[in-house]
């Protein structure tokens, strides 16, 4: 049966690739895609797609970062020395800075050549959760960024590894206080339970062993560093997952590693992620064999799920629910909105329940269907008026936004200088229907034919629209139609 599959995959990988294969593959494996990039892979055989997208990931954002990332953290030894108001005073700063990161990594989203590679950033951010509302340092969270993209496709057994020791990590799940005579068995528990193995396969005395193989792995407090702290390991023997030793961290985690149900639990994730909700355990079996024999190379299980026919199955297509982050992004991009600063695109997405850098908790955005209910949808909505508002020239128009702005919530943390500065933002959004329309030889005053309809459709809706369209609807009228339909938020 394995033989008969791996035949069927590599004659479906020959396939070339039409106008709609290419839009899906992008918009999969990306943010939604314009035309330009679409007409590149148009004609592509779906492995020589495959290949491409794979090669042109990268492991360093393009936008320079925030000049505070260089800073040294103030050391803890003086913070705890200075007044309560200079207390205060750093704890707003802390606060802006944290606005500056959200607004730089959408920004990256946003210019990104390789769309795939912040997709997986995403992805392992929302795997290897840690939150800024306990870690508290925001250069800890932007390091801890840095980390996700530099292995975003890279090696997963050096991610975890890397992970494991990484102050934002540390802090957030307490292992920096883990010490001999008083593990702490909050890491230990989640490596197995949502990083590595899933419910099921390990059992209380394995996350107390585990626990005990990480004492000493901790945080410098003065500068935020990883530090091994071998007083406080315990040097004694633990059992994990039946194999015993004076294990430490690294061991204890080649043990999770080793365990077939690993590649299995990620693969089963990754699927949710690209395929659709529903995963073919045989296929899922099958995917996870290879990413295990290739030692964790995250492009080959990426590549074994691009190239399945469930991958490309018709069936699956429209099936899976746009993040906010991929709404708000894949909208900015697809329709070519200028903008000045991404501030206002930070607030957006946390307005739709997905603020970067703060997830809910240690089990990330659930994500999926889970992203819309009657609310949800109402404010996503609402997020698409507002953008597509910035059409209009009118100053009226661009001092409603401003008011919209202004009423949501956190904004107050700016302070007065970044809520200007957010008002400005919003004024420099803009879209510009005309251009946009003109490549299918229409513009925003005229009522497309029916040709002309169905080809702006395709390009914008994964699938048919839920109900159908006004054909009198002008230009920019018909195309405000078409995202404000609940397809526009599959993908």
């Amino acid at each position: 049966m394995l033989a008969l599959l791996w035949l069927a995959t590599g004659l479906a990988s020959a396939q070339q690739l039409d106008d709609a294969d290419a839009r899906f593959f992008l918009l999969r494996t990306g943010f939604a895609p314009d035309a330009a990039e679409v007409a590149r892979y148009n004609g592509l055989t779906r492995r020589q797609a495959v290949e491409q997208v794979l090669a042109g990931t990268r492991t360093i954002a393009l936008s320079p970062a925030p000049d505070w990332t260089d800073e040294a953290l103030i050391p803890y030894s003086e913070f705890k020395d200075k007044s309560d108001d200079e207390k205060k005073a750093l704890r707003e700063l802390e606060q802006r800075h944290a606005f500056a990161l959200r607004g730089w990594w959408l920004r990256e989203m946003l210019s990104t050549p390789a769309p795939l590679t912040e997709r997986m950033t995403l992805f392992w951010h929302n795997h290897f959760t840690s939150s800024q509302q306990k870690v508290r340092a925001t250069r800890l969270m932007y390091r801890q960024n840095v980390l996700l993209r530099q292995q975003a496709l890279g090696n997963f057994g050096t991610l975890l590894h890397a992970i494991a020791r990484d102050p934002a990590m540390l802090l957030y799940l307490d292992n920096s206080s883990n010490r001999k005579g008083a593990p702490n068995e909050n890491f230990a528990r989640e490596v197995m339970e949502l990083f590595t193995l899933g419910e099921g396969h390990y059992n209380e005395q394995d996350v107390k062993e585990a626990a005990r193989a990480l004492t000493g792995w901790s945080v410098e407090r003065d500068t935020g560093e990883f530090r091994a702290r071998p007083g406080a390991h315990d040097n004694g023997s633990k059992t994990v997952l039946g194999i015993s030793g004076n294990l430490d961290g690294d061991a204890m985690l080649d043990i999770l590693l080793a365990q077939p149900a690993c590649a299995e639990y990620l693969v089963d994730k990754l699927w949710r992620e690209f395929i659709s909700p529903t995963p073919d355990p045989r296929e899922v079996k099958r995917i996870a064999l290879q990413f295990r024999d290739s030692h964790y190379e995250i492009k080959v299980a990426l590549r074994e799920l691009f190239l399945a026919p469930a991958f490309w199955d018709v069936a699956n297509r429209a099936t899976l629910v746009k993040s906010p982050v991929e709404l708000v992004v894949g909208t900015i991009r697809q329709f070519h909105f200028s903008y000045d600063d991404p501030l206002p695109f930070t607030f957006a997405v946390g307005q739709l329940g997905q603020n970067l850098f703060s997830p809910p908790n240690v089990k990330g955005w659930p994500g999926g269907d889970a992203w819309i209910n009657s609310t949800t949808l109402l404010a996503r909505k609402s997020v698409l008026e507002r953008l597509f508002r910035a059409t209009d020239p009118q100053p009226a128009m661009a001092s409603v936004r401003m008011q919209d702005g202004a009423k949501l919530p956190g904004q107050q943390a700016l302070g007065r200088e970044g809520r200007i500065q957010f008002a400005s933002a919003v004024t420099m959004i803009g879209f510009d229907p005309h251009a946009w329309l003109s490549q299918f030889a229409s513009d925003d005053m005229a009522i497309p034919d029916v040709r002309q309809r169905l080809a702006i459709q395709r390009v914008v809706l994964a699938r048919e629209p839920s109900a159908p369209t006004n054909a009198a609807l002008r230009g920019s009228a018909y195309l405000r139609s078409l995202v404000m339909d609940p397809v526009y938020q599959l993908k």
